[in-house]
């Protein structure tokens, strides 16, 4: 059965959490939580505040997937028919309550953890709501909020277990210079991976009148600038790995699934469609959960192997 059987068979409300996107979603809370504690502390995180951080991230990432699709069904009716709100199987009161009800989860996660992660979730959470609102449909810069917002995601999962010290104690540095570069990392490559699926929206989008980048200069255009900020993301994965000296496994997880993800962005290019912009979109999803899978297989391998890490550093 494909993946995309397989999702029409899930709830509705489960499908609002994006299924195809899962992976990386639960990876990105997970990894930032495990490289966070390791340079900290040297070991894994606690294993209930690592259960919370990962379900709060999880639930921040998601809420702003259903609210956006609040804000979207006349787009989608055209762009994603199937989707539950566009076909009814989910009304928009509802979803609204459910997009409040997660990020009530993450709300609660984050005060647990630190007050200082809830302090990034509130900025993370309106920088969303000013791209679902306003950005996307009077701006063809409407990517930028959607990739600050996910990009604040591991700093708040980071302070978590590195706290900066405003609202709780810490080591003495604000932020470390790998969890800067995880942040940006996350945010160049959204603003591409937005893109990507931006890319595959283009009828609905240019129909009601939003006036995304592919919509306002073409697909063609699109594709390239696309590109660029994926070959950014892909070094500024070298740079976390160089900056928390991980080991061979991460470096070979980022560079492998780097360079892949970059055939893909030049096979966009080649052929600048709709469809291959949707590929892209999940394509990007796929790189981005194996760099932090292999992260946290380094980081184990870190912390249980004795000799791992003076292979490189």
């Amino acid at each position: 059965m494909s993946l995309t059987a397989r999702i029409g068979e899930l709830s509705p409300y489960l499908r609002l959490l994006r299924p195809e996107l899962y992976y990386m979603d639960l990876t990105l809370p997970a990894s930032s939580a495990i490289l966070a504690s390791y340079l900290a502390t040297g070991g894994l995180p606690e294993f209930l505040p690592f259960l919370i951080a990962v379900i709060g991230g999880f639930a921040a990432i998601t809420s702003s997937y259903v609210f956006n699709d609040c804000c979207d069904i006349d787009i989608d009716t055209i762009n994603l028919p199937g989707r539950p709100l566009p076909s009814s199987r989910v009304s928009k009161s509802s979803a609204l309550s459910y997009a409040v009800f997660l990020l009530v989860i993450a709300g609660a996660a984050a005060a647990y953890l630190n007050p200082e992660s809830l302090f990034i979730l509130f900025i993370a959470a309106g920088t969303i709501t000013v791209y679902s609102i306003f950005a996307k449909r009077n701006t063809f810069l409407s990517f930028l909020p959607v990739g600050i917002s996910y990009g604040l995601v591991p700093v708040g999962i980071w302070l978590a277990f590195d706290p900066a010290g405003i609202l709780k104690g810490s080591d003495g540095v604000f932020l470390p210079l790998p969890a800067i570069c995880l942040g940006l990392m996350i945010c160049v490559t959204d603003w591409a991976f937005t893109l990507g699926g931006v890319s595959r929206d283009v009828e609905g989008d240019r129909l009601k009148g939003a006036p995304t980048m592919p919509v306002t200069f073409g697909i063609p255009f699109t594709a390239r600038f696309v590109t660029f900020w994926w070959i950014v993301g892909v070094i500024a994965s070298i740079i976390i790995g160089w900056s928390a000296q991980l080991g061979p496994v991460y470096f070979a997880g980022a560079l492998a699934s780097g360079f892949w993800m970059l055939s893909q962005c030049f096979d966009f290019i080649k052929n600048p469609t709709p469809e291959r912009g949707g590929k892209l979109f999940l394509n990007g999803s796929n790189y981005r959960a194996i760099m932090f899978g292999s992260m946290i297989l380094d980081v184990a391998l870190c912390i249980y192997a004795g000799a791992y890490t003076s292979i490189f550093w």
